[in-house]
């Protein structure tokens, strides 16, 4: 029974270390996040191309990742956060209200799509092609590219 709490107690610190490492404005926790949000997305379009059968599961886990994630990220650009980090486009922080907007709008589309769960295969394709024309927004104003 012992070794149930120690498994507990272990998981819990490291969600609890991963998110403090997530809430300093680094370089690596904001990329930490925007992996999670490209492990959910990855998560719906694998399922919206038909490579892995619909799974409601996966798909409110994925909007649910996306959501809150992006209600997020946003602090991670706070006035003590990285602001050297070479893959943010410095009209960044002279736009600060358009970006979290921007983070914003993702958000809320993710949130409004959990709300009507997608049923099916091509409903997810539809959510997807929402969420990804607001990450692509953000990127496109907010991220320099590497080569």
């Amino acid at each position: 029974m012992k070794w149930k709490a120690i498994v507990a107690a272990t998981v819990l610190a490291g969600v609890a270390f991963g998110s403090v490492i997530a809430a300093d404005g680094t370089h690596d926790s904001r990329i930490a996040m925007m992996k999670k949000i490209g492990g959910a997305a990855g998560a719906l379009g694998a399922i919206a191309k038909g490579d892995k059968p619909y799974d409601a599961a996966i798909v409110k886990t994925s909007l649910t990742t996306i959501a809150e994630t992006a209600k997020a990220f946003p602090d991670q650009f706070g006035p003590n956060s990285d602001k050297t980090d070479a893959e943010v486009n410095p009209k960044l922080w002279d736009n600060f209200d358009d970006f979290k907007a921007k983070a914003a709008k993702l958000s809320g589309d993710a949130e409004t799509a959990l709300a009507q769960l997608p049923a099916d295969q091509a409903g997810v394709g539809a959510a997807l092609k929402t969420l990804g024309a607001d990450c692509g927004a953000c990127h496109q104003a907010y991220r320099v590219k590497k080569d």
